[in-house]
Parts: structure tokens; C-alpha cells; sequence
């Protein structure tokens, strides 16, 4: 039996409450003060014990998807590289210590200080992670961040240009910590720009809510927290107030895990204007309510029209296909939501375009998405363009020519003595009197 199957799951139930009523029957048997029956009362309290834990382990791992096949369980995993299979295709910024508008301001280390292989050393040749807080002005939230900026970012000869840029995304309740430390963002990123795998991007690593514990999903919940106008407002905002990074679309992308690869996907075909690339590792294609979410879609006739449309397979089955490209990960052994992984990618049409990494054998946990985090840091910054734009561009000597004759005209325009405008003489009444008429 597998390990995620119910059968599984049944049996060690049915284990666990059979030891349990066996305990209880026994147990006044066990009652004297002999080595065997103090050595039965230990046996029947350790079987039980372990059973009654076994249960619970494997409800919870069903729940969470934590292990999805035995191999997963004892460690005996693969971790040679995967592949992408392509289905289709198509003036001077504040620091962040000094930031004008507040919109990103500085954090303590919220737990950066203790993860391994952050770049430390001289930031134009390993680059920086910065932790910072990002305000959002309309949504009214205030979510935590880690900022990786690319060596190049602080090189001179890059010092006008416009970086691309990653938003990556969390599962729940997971937190930004885990996008470094576990399925470790910028050490892998940084192994790819030294490769030249990848081209130099800032990538901004935040969590789904914006209001926990509550998990907000990325939704805008009506009369509640906006996280959808958080992410899609908000944090492009923040960061090109702060950062220099691309301000056309085509420079921007969304990516995370879990429940944060849904929210990619989910941002992606809602505002492709925002972000027009987006990757999900073992996410999900709708959006639903549960008692971690709560209700997230109102009451009345329009809660179910928002629901469906966070539900993305039925939006390309009734709406017109966005025009992004997206990719995404799954197993055919060990993650549940495979099935849908399918329907999904059948669905996608033109001129949408979708790629995937199916493994034959995988899980529901980091030791699946660090062998996936790679290839997908890949083919997002293939979708981005770099350099999207060119920031504070130096003049052309003829434009310095134009701005010195310009120049030369207003200062000699100074010098001569202004001419005021003759007096008009005030109409009379008569010529006031015949207007009106």
C-alpha cells in the first residue's frame, strides 16, 4: 500500500483502536508484580503508544502531503536534475535605508542571520539578501521580505540600468525563512548567475498572507484583507519606488510552492498586465475555502462568481485564455493533486502557453522542490527581459548641445528687461450693457 493511500491510513486506524480496546481488556491481567506482567503492561502500552502515533502521523502527512511515497519516508530520494518540458510558447532610486515614501524600510534579521550560504562578503561580487518590511498603501498591509539583489546590481557598469524581477512566493503557513533556508532562493540563484544560467534579477521573497494566521490566499476578501491588491499594487510599487527594476510587465514574473504556487498562477492569469510569467511547484488550480482561510468570497449571488473565478481551469474552459506563460510541477507518484495538474495543462490554450516538470516519483515537501527550485529559476528569467530599460540614460552630445543653446536663450531672456503688457482700457457700460445683449 502506498503511503498516502486510505487504505493505509484505514488499516493503522483500525490498528490503533484494536490496541487500544486490547490494552483495556488485558489490563487487570497484568496486574501482579511479577517481571512478566510488568513487562506485558510496558509491551501493551508501547504498541499502543506507537500505533495510536502512527495513526496520527499518517492523517496528518494525508492532510499536509509531506511524504508522498515510502522512498520519500526513508530518505532514499533522487536528486539528480530535472527537466522542463516545454508544452508551448510564444531619475535616482532611495536605499532602502533611505527611502522617501516609506514603502520598504528596513527589518531586523527575521531569522536570515541564521541561514547557511547567504551571500556574505563584498555585494559586487556575491551579491545581498536585505530584510525589509513593505508597506502596502492601499491595501494597508505591512508584509515581511527578503530582497536578494544580484552582484551586478551594485557593479558600475550596470549602475543605470533596470534589473528584472522575481516575486517568490511562500506556502502556508510557511514564511519567507523557508524560502531561503529550505528551499534555499538565493543560494541557488546565485550558483546559476555564476554559471550564467541565469541573468541578473532582484528577487523578492514574501509569504501568501497578509493577515496571519489567517491564510488570505492572495484574495482580496470582500470587506476583509486585500491581499490580491497587495500583491498586484502594492509590492510592484514599493519595490520600483525603492529598486532599480523594470517597470514594463515584460520584466516582471511570480513564482512559489504549495499554497504560494497557486497564488502564482492565480496572479498571473488575473493580471497578466502584472505579471505575464508565473511558475508553481505542487500548487493547486482553484482557490477554496477551509478553516484556515475562512470565508474568503463573501455571501449572496457574487460569492459564488468569485469563487469561479478563482477557480483556473474554469476560467480557461469559460473565458478567454490570458496571454502569460506559466510552468508547472507535479509527480505522478506522491502528489495529489497530479490529476488536475493534467486537466489544467489540456486546458491551456493559445495564446496562453504552459510548460511542466512531471517527476515519476516525488512529494509534497522541499526535498521535491530543491530539486525543482533550479530549472525553474531558469525558465522564469528566460520569460524576462534584462535590461528592460535604461534608468537616467546619459545624453547624446547633441541633446547636451540643445540644453545648452536652451539654456543660453533663458539666461539672456533674463537679462533684458521684461515688458509688461499695456493696460486694457475697462469697458464701459454701454459696452458692458451690449455684450450682455
Amino acid at each position: 500500500m502506498g503511503l498516502t493511500s486510505r487504505s493505509l491510513l484505514y488499516t493503522v486506524v483500525f490498528a490503533a483502536v484494536l490496541c487500544v480496546g486490547l490494552t483495556v481488556w488485558v489490563w487487570p491481567r497484568l496486574a501482579g508484580r511479577g517481571v512478566r506482567p510488568v513487562l506485558g503492561r510496558l509491551a501493551a502500552i508501547a504498541t499502543t503508544q506507537l500505533a495510536v502515533m502512527a495513526a496520527l502521523a499518517l492523517a496528518v502527512n494525508s492532510w499536509g502531503g509531506f511524504f508522498g511515497t515510502w522512498n520519500q519516508l526513508l530518505g532514499r530520494v533522487d536528486k539528480a536534475p530535472v527537466n522542463v518540458t516545454e508544452m508551448g510558447g510564444n531619475g535616482p532610486y532611495a536605499t532602502v535605508t533611505g527611502s522617501k515614501n516609506g514603502l520598504v524600510q528596513p527589518a531586523g534579521p527575521q531569522g536570515l542571520d541564521k541561514i547557511g550560504g547567504i551571500p556574505r562578503g563584498p555585494a559586487e561580487k556575491v551579491g545581498s539578501v536585505q530584510s525589509v518590511n513593505i508597506v502596502g498603501q492601499r491595501s494597508r498591509a505591512i508584509n515581511p521580505a527578503f530582497v536578494y539583489l544580484p552582484p551586478q546590481y551594485f557593479q558600475k557598469q550596470y549602475d543605470r540600468q533596470r534589473f528584472p524581477v522575481m516575486v517568490v512566493i511562500s506556502g502556508y503557513p510557511g514564511g519567507i525563512t523557508n524560502l531561503a533556508q529550505h528551499l534555499q532562493v538565493p543560494q541557488t540563484a546565485g550558483r546559476l548567475l555564476a554559471q550564467n544560467r541565469m541573468q541578473p534579477t532582484v528577487i523578492v521573497m514574501v509569504r501568501p498572507t497578509i493577515a496571519p494566521p489567517r491564510d488570505t490566499e492572495c484574495v482580496d476578501v470582500p470587506d476583509g484583507p486585500q491581499a490580491e491588491t497587495f500583491f498586484t499594487k502594492d509590492l510592484p510599487d514599493a519595490l520600483k519606488s525603492t529598486y532599480r527594476v523594470g517597470h514594463d510587465p515584460s520584466a516582471w514574473g511570480v513564482l512559489g510552492y504549495s499554497s504560494g504556487g497557486t497564488c502564482a498562477l492565480e496572479l498571473a492569469m488575473r493580471f497578466p498586465g502584472v505579471y505575464p510569467a508565473a511558475a508553481a511547484l505542487s500548487g493547486d488550480y482553484k482557490v477554496g475555502n477551509d478553516l484556515t482561510t475562512g470565508n474568503l468570497f463573501g455571501s449572496g449571488p457574487q460569492a459564488k462568481r468569485n469563487q469561479q473565478e478563482h477557480d483556473l481551469i474554469w476560467r480557461l474552459e469559460n473565458l478567454p485564455a490570458p496571454r502569460v506563460s506559466v510552468l508547472v510541477t507535479s509527480s505522478r507518484k506522491g502528489e495529489k493533486q497530479y490529476g488536475e495538474t493534467e486537466r489544467f495543462l489540456k486546458a491551456v490554450k493559445p495564446p496562453m502557453s504552459a510548460s511542466s516538470i512531471i517527476l515519476p516519483e516525488g512529494s509534497h515537501h522541499f526535498t521535491t522542490w530543491r530539486r525543482e527550485i533550479g530549472p525553474v529559476l531558469e525558465w522564469t528569467s528566460r520569460q524576462l527581459t534584462f535590461p528592460q530599460d535604461t534608468a537616467d540614460k546619459p545624453k547624446s552630445e547633441q541633446e547636451k548641445k540643445k540644453d545648452a543653446d536652451r539654456k543660453a536663450q533663458e539666461d539672456k531672456a533674463k537679462d533684458e528687461p521684461s515688458v509688461e503688457p499695456a493696460p486694457q482700457p475697462s469697458p464701459t457700460a454701454s459696452q458692458d450693457e451690449g455684450d450682455e445683449g
